[in-house]
């Protein structure tokens, strides 16, 4: 009989075309991908992979499996919702996807409420930023992402919704005693940026205030980025989230209008949702 775990893995080097993309969207280590196909190939007695350069490449044979594979693993996590839902939430798993400043203030209420209203449901927990949270969701390995968004008209991926949770504003962060006469008063100032997102916002809200910002640090951690700021090493503009979520006593803030974040919760497929990611979203939502 086919292993389904290691049929998981096939698709997965299908639809990334490398054995190094699958065990990332995988959590698996490459070594560990190879296993689980050398063993698949063992256990059909077929060669499934062949080296293609640097690469790999899928052999008819793997191609013809993967493609089985598919619509296998389909028809099997639509049979898990399905029983999920036949037997009421009183067991089973929803997994959930989010980024740090949002595991660090309204995930855990959401949590404590989804067990409170489904004690037998098991709430699986994945702190990643926005990018990977889809990939997850994308290859089936979480039920909800929380994600965050700069631009609310930029287009949904194919196949997932968004469920929008609330606007985030942002804050000019800078030690005290500095002005804080809005970001363009700060056109001459270090500035400390943040994640891929949130610099490229920096940089974007910047230039509507008529300056290019001198980035002297760069971290996404932001614990160590209001340190930074404190020891008057800079100034930052962080999401009004990652101040509730750790608020250093040496910073002054100020709201920039303007300059909002978007949260949602991002599902795959339309409504009705499986009971579980429907529980999760009332939980989130009534969390805020």
């Amino acid at each position: 009989m086919l292993d389904v775990v290691r049929l998981r893995v096939l698709v997965a080097v299908a639809r990334r075309g490398s054995l190094t993309a699958a065990a990332k969207d995988l959590h698996y280590s490459q070594p560990s991908v190879s296993h689980h196909l050398a063993r698949l190939e063992a256990e059909t007695g077929a060669k499934l992979i062949q080296r293609a350069g640097r690469g790999i490449r899928l052999t008819e044979a793997g191609r013809l499996l993967a493609e089985r594979a598919a619509d296998i693993i389909s028809r099997l996590d639509a049979t898990a919702d399905e029983l999920a839902a036949h037997v009421g939430l009183h067991s089973g798993r929803v997994r959930l996807a989010a980024f740090p400043s949002a595991i660090g203030t309204f995930v855990p209420e959401a949590a404590v409420r989804l067990s409170r209203g489904h004690p037998g449901l098991r709430l699986d927990l994945t702190e990643t930023e926005p990018p990977e949270a889809l990939r997850l969701l994308r290859s089936g390995r979480i039920d909800v992402a929380v994600i965050f968004r700069y631009d609310d008209t930029a287009p949904e991926d194919n196949g997932i919704s968004m469920v929008h949770l609330f606007d985030d504003p942002s804050y000019l962060v800078t030690p005290p005693g500095r002005p804080s006469d809005g970001l363009a008063g700060h056109a001459g100032s270090e500035w400390i940026a943040g994640c891929d997102r949130c610099r490229s916002h920096l940089l974007d809200i910047c230039a509507k205030a008529g300056f290019q910002p001198r980035l002297s640090f760069t971290s996404d951690d932001i614990v160590a980025v209001q340190a930074l700021v404190a020891a008057g090493m800079g100034v930052t503009l962080l999401p009004g989230l990652a101040l509730r979520a750790h608020r250093h006593p040496g910073v002054a803030t100020t709201e920039i209008p303007g300059s909002t974040r978007h949260v949602y919760a991002a599902v795959y497929g339309e409504p009705p949702h499986p009971p579980a990611t429907q529980a999760l979203l009332a939980a989130l939502a009534k969390s805020l």
